[in-house]
């Protein structure tokens, strides 16, 4: 079975108990000695089996081995990684079956983490999971005075409309924003642009 640490606590000793998104379930693991596997960490995809399904006790992690990308020996786009997949364990903390989107997700991310700019990947990745949840907002009225936004439009968490003014905020051109919604690319947003969105996904999912 595959799939992404999405977070991490100490148990008693040096046991560790951790959330891993499987392509179809969100599910929380023991594993003993985890202290001393450098395998088990956060953000890292694994290959690994499960004994003791169905008793009293967590299910154990066993046999675990490392499935890596190119990129995580760069600081700075692990940082980036890290920031970006510690969102998903609060978002998905109340899910246990859950379809594959949530894993496909996060693999195609991180396949393209080196090759791109992991800003842009993670905007380009939180719209998709946007529209996957039915909460993709691309009407052009403000969400707070519900009257309709002109030339500049502003974004809330979850990349809400608003008018600048209603969220004492800074904004970007409707158009650009329109057509990131449309194409779900940010091909055509300068990096300062890239910025603005990525922040407001670094607020949560």
């Amino acid at each position: 079975m595959k799939g992404f640490v999405l977070g991490l606590r100490k148990a008693k000793n040096e046991d560790s108990i951790a959330l891993v998104l499987s392509p179809k379930d969100v599910r929380t693991y023991y594993r003993f000695f985890g202290a001393r596997h450098s395998i088990l960490q956060l953000g890292n995809l694994i290959d690994f089996e499960v004994e003791g399904e169905g008793s009293s006790f967590l299910p154990r992690l066993r046999s675990l081995s490392h499935i890596g990308f190119p990129w995580l020996f760069d600081k700075n786009k692990l940082l980036l990684w890290h920031n970006f997949i510690k969102l998903f364990e609060p978002h998905l903390k109340d899910a246990e079956e859950i379809d594959s989107f949530y894993y496909d997700l996060l693999l195609n991310a991180a396949k393209k983490w080196d090759r791109q700019n992991p800003k842009r990947i993670v905007c380009e990745s939180y719209i998709e999971l946007l529209e996957y949840e039915g909460r993709l907002h691309d009407e052009e009225n403000c969400y707070i005075c519900e009257n309709p936004i002109e030339a500049q439009m502003a974004l809330m968490q979850a990349f809400i409309p608003a008018h600048p003014e209603c969220l004492y905020s800074s904004s970007l051109p409707k158009e650009k924003i329109q057509l990131f919604f449309e194409t779900k690319k940010t091909i055509h947003l300068e990096d300062y642009e890239v910025e603005y969105l990525f922040d407001i996904v670094m607020k949560g999912l």
